[in-house]
């Protein structure tokens, strides 16, 4: 069996008819770079905001094109939205009645006793929610190497600690380690061949781009692939009824960051960042970034803030020592909470079993759950709020 190209696949796309009905999606430019991986293709269809859910159909279509060719184990197909996308769809039909979909989800109130104040609203146009998730957290960093996802997991445990239905989602798709962080291996399966089902573990429900892809491939893409593969894992999997999902962030301030404040309504986000002054450069990067898109920051974690000697019980602050707190004091956003570096952290991220649930009752695991109050607390207390709409010229 020979391997499926990008010619055949945009081939068999010109058999789908864009918004027009005139032409077909390639034809009209809508198709975004293809690109193929174990059989599995992925791509994203451009169209204008304000018709996503007009559109659906096309994008169905589209996909189950794909899944038909021979040689296609899979397919990741997904709408963005561009202002691009406005000469090749022209037609100005009336959208669906916003009623319609998933006017069924009723999340106003929770079986533990919260008020729901995030419970979903109807975003802008583009700024589309997902179904059952009360609300989304964004966990970045402005530079690799503080340990931002190994807060993002503690976090989420810590968060389902506290009382709460929850979820992460690994978007660092680039360098996914969810899979190894929380034990879990294997493929997800599919519900008709389109939603996935997530992966769990400890009670979380997981989803990583490192459950569809070999842990060996490399994942060169660019911006519109990331953009399409983060919606469909957001979007396209069966979270069910969840208070809260968390996001892991590539670090840095690229696409996955962008793609998750054009296209998501966050809640806001947590910065981790060391003490050192290096790191705390690059994460005001992270916190300009968030505000400059409107997402509000909830504040700032310092990782690695101090080390205890196992032997001895010593401190040392061999980083530096409150360097973050005082930079969230300087720039007014709430300080979170001081993760020491301990070897018990290091072994058992690499163990796949995290402390706040193989140690739930330790010191760390109770610095975590901390932490995880404080966020809720921000969250809990306002409804989430769409992001703004970032154009990509």
């Amino acid at each position: 069996m020979t391997d499926v190209t990008k010619e055949q696949v945009l081939e068999t796309l010109k058999t789908v008819r864009g918004p027009d009905l005139e032409h077909d999606i390639v034809e009209l430019g809508m198709v975004s770079d293809v690109f193929i991986s174990d059989g599995k293709v992925y791509f994203s269809i451009t169209v204008p905001a304000e018709r996503a859910k007009e559109l659906e159909p096309m994008r169905l279509a589209a996909e189950r094109v794909i899944k038909e060719m021979p040689g296609v184990k899979g397919a990741l197909v997904t709408l963005t939205a561009d202002k691009k996308a406005a000469a090749a769809a022209p037609a100005a039909r009336p959208a669906q009645n916003p009623s319609h979909g998933h006017a069924g989800h009723d999340h106003a109130h929770d079986h533990r006793g919260h008020a729901h104040a995030h419970q979903q609203q109807p975003p802008r146009a583009g700024k589309i929610g997902v179904p059952g998730i009360g609300a989304i957290i964004a966990v970045a960093s402005g530079k690799g190497g503080v340990g931002k996802s190994t807060t993002a997991v503690n976090l989420a445990l810590g968060l389902l600690a506290n009382g709460l239905r929850v979820g992460i989602l690994d978007a660092d798709i680039y360098g996914p380690s969810m899979p190894r962080l929380l034990k879990i291996s294997g493929r997800p399966t599919q519900i008709d061949g389109r939603i996935i089902n997530p992966m769990e573990n400890y009670g979380l429900k997981v989803m990583s781009m490192g459950f569809l892809v070999d842990e060996e491939t490399a994942m060169i893409w660019r911006g519109p692939m990331v953009q399409s593969a983060l919606l469909q894992m957001l979007r396209e999997v069966a979270w069910g009824e969840l208070d809260v999902l968390v996001v892991d962030m590539p670090p840095g301030t690229g696409d996955a960051q962008l793609t998750m404040a054009q296209q998501v309504p966050l809640a806001g986000a947590v910065i981790v960042s060391t003490p050192q002054d290096l790191a705390l450069i690059d994460a005001r990067k992270g916190l300009n970034m968030f505000r400059k898109v409107e997402v509000p920051v909830l504040g700032i974690v310092e990782n690695m803030s101090y080390f205890i000697a196992p032997d001895t019980g010593t401190r040392y602050d061999i980083f530096g020592h409150g360097g973050a707190r005082k930079e969230a004091e300087r720039i007014g956003v709430p300080f979170l909470g001081e993760v020491p570096l301990t070897m018990n952290i290091r072994e058992t991220s690499d163990a796949g079993t995290p402390l706040v649930a193989s140690e739930p009752n330790g010191i760390v695991a109770g610095i975590y759950r901390g932490i995880a109050a404080k966020v809720w607390e921000q969250v809990g207390g306002q409804p989430q709020r769409p992001a703004p709409a970032i154009v990509f010229d």
